[in-house]
């Protein structure tokens, strides 16, 4: 196994930037009505997940900050989950 020495290494983030890119370009068929609403909300959230794993990776030496930053994380991606079925 590798040596993680950045958040970048990490599958976790790798799959949170894989998806987000996957959404982007599920969302370019949503319906011209919900691009800037639905799309955009989508969007942001798969996004951010990737964002605030590495900011946990920053903040991994402090549990209570590395497992709000995960938690947040978590968040967003149900915000997009949620976000969507709302459609």
């Amino acid at each position: 196994m590798a040596e993680i020495r950045s958040f970048r290494d990490l599958n976790v983030y790798q799959k949170a930037r894989d998806a987000a890119h996957t959404i982007f370009k599920l969302t370019k068929a949503f319906p011209k009505e919900e691009r800037y609403a639905l799309t955009d909300q989508v969007r942001r959230s798969s996004r951010a997940v990737a964002a605030m794993i590495a900011e946990a990776w920053a903040k991994r030496r402090y549990e209570a900050a590395f497992v709000s930053k995960l938690n947040d994380a978590l968040g967003e991606a149900m915000d997009a989950v949620v976000a969507r079925s709302r459609a």
